[in-house]
């Protein structure tokens, strides 16, 4: 059964050496991703599997262990999911965010597995992830990696549009509220217009979730690229 779970975004800007001079821009994120590991390692999990959009060619289990890399960015930064062997596929992006945060905190409190879920994934077919996810052990936590709409601003990565705001503002409240029917009817095909990298991971966790009774807190939002980023936290 799910136990916990925590929401993040998932820019590699995260990581201040990627940010440089704009590093302080998501301090106030960096912090709220730090509170809702803490819930996570709190809820004393079995194991913790960390959630993140990828393309359908890398979709499926990362095992601990695995290797990701910011190379592709202009730093020389690795990161790994826990210790381990390497495994034979590097983390897409999200999930190598993820285990930099997981690293960042000194992760220590269950064994971890990634999860890529392909981005164009269905929603039945992510609810169905997320429910075989939550009964891979007795305690389950999940760390879920994505972002809102990258077309929240004329400056934003996929431009302005009207809509992107309204959409954010509803997934925003539904992963505060751990609003399950909510996520599950977030529509897949306006999501892709408006750039949601979250929207698959989000309604895996919606079917993870289920039978749960979780309770969440929305700990961060914000869009300070144009792009929609939350924090939250469930248990």
């Amino acid at each position: 059964m799910l136990v916990a779970a925590a929401v993040c975004p998932a820019p590699p800007m995260l990581l201040p050496e990627l940010a440089t001079g704009a590093a302080a821009e998501l301090a106030d994120a960096r912090t709220a991703c730090s509170d809702a590991l803490s819930v996570l390692a709190a809820s004393r999990p079995d194991l913790l599997v960390v959630v993140g959009a990828c393309d359908p060619d890398h979709h499926g289990a990362y095992p601990q262990g695995a290797r990701g890399t910011f190379r592709g960015f202009g730093v020389a930064a690795d990161v790994r999911l826990g210790e381990g062997e390497e495994g034979p596929r590097l983390l897409p992006t999200p999930l190598a965010v993820g285990a930099w945060l997981l690293g960042r905190a000194g992760w220590g409190a269950a064994p971890l597995e990634g999860f890529g879920v392909a981005g164009p994934l269905d929603t039945e077919r992510c609810l169905e992830a997320g429910r075989e996810l939550a009964v891979r052990e007795d305690r389950v936590a999940l760390l879920v990696m994505g972002d809102g709409s990258a077309r929240r601003t004329l400056k934003a990565p996929g431009y302005l549009d009207e809509r992107a705001a309204g959409f954010d503002a509803e997934a925003a409240r539904a992963l505060g509220a751990a609003d399950l029917p909510a996520l599950a009817a977030l529509d897949a095909g306006l999501a892709a217009e408006l750039q949601v990298a979250g929207r698959a991971p989000w309604q895996v966790l919606a079917g993870a979730a289920e039978g749960a009774g979780l309770e969440g807190r929305l700990l961060y939002e914000d869009a300070p690229y144009g792009v929609g980023y939350f924090v939250a936290a469930w248990s």
